[in-house]
């Protein structure tokens, strides 16, 4: 007798409706877009980072010279930050954010849809596993997931 396996790897990303989005009200096309593309919503909360947490989120770029304007940023209002699961997640993610200027994004996506410049973007995404795994966990425990 022959198994076959799902060989179909569920995966897991981070996604952050920035504070530029939650401030214009788009907080709810948004998760309505990323239900309609597949995605899961396995843990979700909105939270307002401290100075201190956007830092320690954002702590790889702390040598670049834009580290105080994102962070500040960050830190201006409230966000909603995610795990979404689905096949492929940080790439499928990442492809329905587009690109990081809004100017640049292809037609459709969330930041040329709802991004106002390559600050206020609406919206972040992990960019590989390994970052995945720490943004997950930098908001997320345990059983939350």
């Amino acid at each position: 007798m022959r198994l076959s396996y799902n060989r179909s790897v569920m995966e897991r990303t981070l996604a952050i409706i920035k504070p530029d989005a939650v401030k214009s009200g788009v907080t709810g096309k948004i998760l309505a877009r990323i239900e309609a593309n597949g995605f899961q919503i396995r843990a979700m909360r909105m939270i307002h980072m401290s100075k201190a947490e956007a830092e320690g989120f954002y702590y790889v770029h702390k040598a670049r010279p834009f580290f105080g304007a994102l962070t500040d940023f960050m830190s201006s209002g409230p966000c909603v930050v995610m795990c979404l699961e689905s096949d492929g997640a940080i790439r499928k993610w990442r492809h329905q954010m587009g690109a990081t200027d809004p100017a640049k994004a292809e037609a459709g996506t969330l930041r040329k849809d709802f991004g106002a410049s390559i600050d206020n973007n609406a919206t972040h995404g992990s960019d590989a596993p390994e970052t995945a795994s720490f943004e997950l966990g930098y908001f997320f425990r345990g059983m939350e997931l």
